[in-house]
């Protein structure tokens, strides 16, 4: 009977044990994880007895997003001034949906719960006040998100630009965008009907072309390859062949120059040449050349299929594993340009462009400059970081010398600005079944960057099959460039 006793006591002990140790890990080491949980609707629920703190762009009067009081039972109501234009920025906040973007990675501060509020929320509740949260400061600059906005007018497409030298992004924009305020309403029944009809939408306007979603750079690419070649030993002044067009191993077929016919220079062309006239030919028996694993491997340096850290989420990247390249050497030629599986986005290629106009020194992307408490003091400022450095600094500089030569005389002519040097690259990415892609990546002023961009047009955009990089969107890039440089 003593025996028996003691088991079961033993066995209650363990419970208890097991018990205290499942509410301490809820209420200390998992406290944040389900507190920041958008499907937490308990917590969320009284996320709303909280002024949320602002989302504010860069001049810190422009406002993203912000909070009111409100006499419904959820006391306050999340509102989004600006509307669709910095919905993949803000994302939304929504009684049903939960949270998205910043709005959940930096819920912690917004909804005044990190460490440095503490003494603020001590404050708050001795005066008997509502909890306050923290606001952002974001790095995007209005006139050129404006710019950006404008210059994709209806088109489907992106514009992502950046400061190559902190990594701070100045403008991020995507058609077509979503208006937050509609998921962020007090009427459970208006925000599952816009929620549905958004989702239902072929276009996906809850996804972001800018950072979301992965298209074929095309020619905008070669930049990398032509990275790759530099790194290797080349220089711009080798010549590589320039036939009509490129007999691919291992099948009958050929690649062939954009338009048809050969690339000007004659029966070889110097690499500068090939980059410079965005000869299709030329990078292809190129890529061939350096081989499946170079290639791989320049693109990895420069963040393909890595992870950079950035503050909501988003798609870096991809380049084929190089491995399928043995038995599939058409599709290393036309890798090489950008086509067949390499797949990415204009915030990714406005990093690699950075990065070449950095000394070759990629920096991390980053939206949110500071964190301010209720009063508006600094409580935390994000500072710049460095990813990588994909290719050395001597080679970054030949590659910028001819990156100019695009923009003074080649593809690229649409985004020159009188007074500044541009270095830049032209893209049209074929994409079965509709059409082309124009695409154009580009750095200001070109010996010292303050701003890289990439930017493209989806479809072709009004063009339709006539669209190329340097007719529709090398001129959006050089609006926003001539904006920021002019201040």
């Amino acid at each position: 009977m003593d025996r028996q006793i003691r088991r079961l006591a033993t066995g209650f002990l363990v419970l208890f044990g097991l018990l205290a140790l499942n509410v301490n890990y809820i209420q200390v080491i998992a406290a944040d994880d389900l507190a920041n949980n958008p499907a937490n609707k308990r917590l969320l629920i009284q996320e709303y007895v909280v002024d949320r703190g602002q989302i504010l762009a860069a001049d810190r009067s422009t406002v993203l997003a912000r909070s009111r009081a409100t006499e419904g039972a959820l006391k306050y109501l999340r509102r989004y001034p600006e509307g669709e234009r910095y919905a993949h920025i803000t994302g939304f906040y929504s009684f049903v949906f939960g949270r998205s973007e910043l709005e959940q990675s930096f819920n912690q501060e917004l909804s005044g719960r990190s460490p440095e509020l503490l003494p603020q929320r001590f404050i708050d509740e001795v005066l008997g006040r509502d909890r306050r949260g923290a606001s952002l400061v974001l790095s995007v600059e209005p006139r050129l998100q404006q710019l950006a906005a404008r210059g994709l007018g209806g088109r489907e497409g992106a514009v992502a630009a950046i400061n190559p030298q902190t990594g701070e992004v100045l403008a991020l924009m995507a058609n077509p965008s979503y208006d937050p305020n509609e998921l962020s309403s007090h009427d459970g029944k208006e925000i599952r009907a816009a929620w549905d009809r958004l989702n239902e939408d072929p276009n996906k306007p809850l996804l972001s072309n800018a950072s979301d979603q992965f298209f074929p750079p095309g020619s905008t690419f070669k930049v990398v390859v032509a990275a790759a070649a530099l790194e290797n030993g080349m220089s711009p002044q080798d010549t590589i062949p320039n036939p009509p067009e490129l007999d691919l191993p291992q099948t009958n077929e050929t690649l062939e120059n954009f338009g048809g016919g050969q690339c000007p220079g004659g029966s070889e062309i110097s690499l500068a040449q090939a980059l410079r006239v965005s000869c299709n030919v030329a990078f292809g028996g190129l890529g061939l050349e350096l081989g499946g694993a170079t290639l791989a491997e320049q693109a990895r340096q420069f963040g393909f299929g890595q992870q950079i850290p950035f503050d909501i989420p988003w798609q870096e990247g991809a380049f084929p594993d190089p491995s399928g390249f043995e038995q599939d050497q058409p599709g290393l030629a036309f890798s090489a340009i950008g086509q067949k599986d390499v797949r990415t986005n204009v915030l990714h290629m406005a990093l690699v462009a950075g990065a070449i106009g950095n000394g070759g020194v990629m920096m991390e992307p980053r939206l949110v400059r500071e964190v301010r408490d209720p009063s508006g003091r600094i409580i935390r400022r994000l500072e710049p970081a460095v990813w990588g450095e994909p290719m050395s600094g001597s080679n970054a500089n030949k590659l910028t010398k001819m990156m100019k030569a695009v923009v003074e005389s080649g593809t690229g002519t649409a985004a020159q600005i009188p007074g500044v040097a541009v270095a830049g690259k032209t893209g049209t990415a074929q994409n079965p079944g509709t059409d082309p892609h124009a695409w154009f990546i580009a750095f200001a002023p070109a010996d010292r960057p303050t701003i890289a961009i990439a930017v493209v047009v989806l479809n072709g955009g009004d063009l339709g099959s006539e669209a190329t990089g340097g007719q529709i969107a090398a001129p959006i890039a050089r609006r926003v460039m001539e904006a920021a440089l002019t201040g």
